[in-house]
């Protein structure tokens, strides 16, 4: 058996640093929209700083509950998850804008509703 509050608050700070990247991408409307201004980058730089912090949180999940629980919802891709966080982290140069674009847009709305979902199962 695994640390249940310990999952639980990882799972919080995974849910909180979700919302930030639903709010902080929700004016982006394009690629250009990150990519045509300084103000851009930065907004850019920060969400990839998030989607970083939460793909170690799930890496430290995964670890902690013998893989037993992200498991259970096989709808996320879990490895395409924690693998975005390994490629910004070690190739932060080479990060596909478009890439982030469509992520924010089309893949953290349902892992934002599944992170939602553990955790009340976890309550």
């Amino acid at each position: 058996m695994f640390d249940k509050n310990l999952v639980l608050s990882m799972l919080t700070q995974i849910d909180d640093a979700l919302g930030k990247i639903a709010s902080r991408s929700q004016p982006i409307q394009s690629v250009e929209d990150f990519t045509g201004s300084s103000a851009g980058m930065e907004k850019l730089d920060s969400i990839c700083m998030l989607f970083m912090a939460i793909g170690e949180a799930l890496k430290k999940v995964d670890k902690i509950t013998g893989g037993s629980l992200l498991s259970q919802y096989p709808e996320i891709d879990w490895k395409g998850a924690i693998g975005f966080r390994d490629l910004i982290a070690h190739h932060y140069f080479d990060i596909d804008s478009e890439q982030v674009f469509w992520i924010c847009k089309q893949e953290v709305p349902p892992l934002s509703a599944v992170i939602k979902r553990m955790i009340e199962a976890l309550r």
